[in-house]
């Protein structure tokens, strides 16, 4: 039986630093805008933004700008617009950054066990010439083995009833 292969692809390390570059490029870019760290209680207590709350606050907001006699005193009406406006901007980076990282994902998900079952074979393969006493491969079985720690329980035998 032969190892499935479904990915051949290596990534050159100028490539990774590359990415990485960009990557660290793009924090610095967007460095003044991502300023919080919320934990999962301001997540919680936050008001949520999907899709259609994003079209009614667009539309909400033109009507303001559109209709000033409208806004109360204590809305302030450019810094809501400021805010919409980064948020739709996040959004649609979000959506292209989601994309990649689903496609990392799927590509780390099947490179991952594909080695993952190669390494297995090759433990399996071990474990079997081990079994015969080939020379060396004591060693490197239990180094791999290492990875798989057993249950040491032993069962006690129970005291045999002796019947007078």
């Amino acid at each position: 039986m032969s190892q499935e292969n479904r990915i051949t692809v290596t990534l050159k390390p100028t490539e990774k630093a590359a990415v990485l570059k960009h990557i660290n490029e793009i924090r610095q870019i967007l460095g003044a805008a991502l300023i919080f760290n919320l934990d999962p209680s301001e997540r919680q207590n936050l008001a949520k933004m999907g899709d259609k709350s994003l079209a009614f606050v667009g539309k909400a907001l033109d009507y303001a700008t559109k209709n000033p006699t409208l806004v109360p005193p204590y809305l302030e009406l450019p810094e809501a617009i400021k805010d919409y406006t980064l948020c739709a901007d996040l959004k649609e980076l979000s959506h292209e950054l989601s994309t990649l990282r689903q496609a990392i994902d799927d590509t780390l998900m099947v490179a991952g066990s594909e080695a993952y079952d190669a390494a297995l074979i090759f433990h399996n393969s071990v474990k079997g010439a081990t079994r015969t006493n080939a020379p060396g491969t004591q060693a490197i079985y239990e180094d791999l083995a290492e990875r798989f720690p057993r249950s040491r329980r032993r069962v006690e035998a129970a005291p045999v009833a002796v019947s007078a």
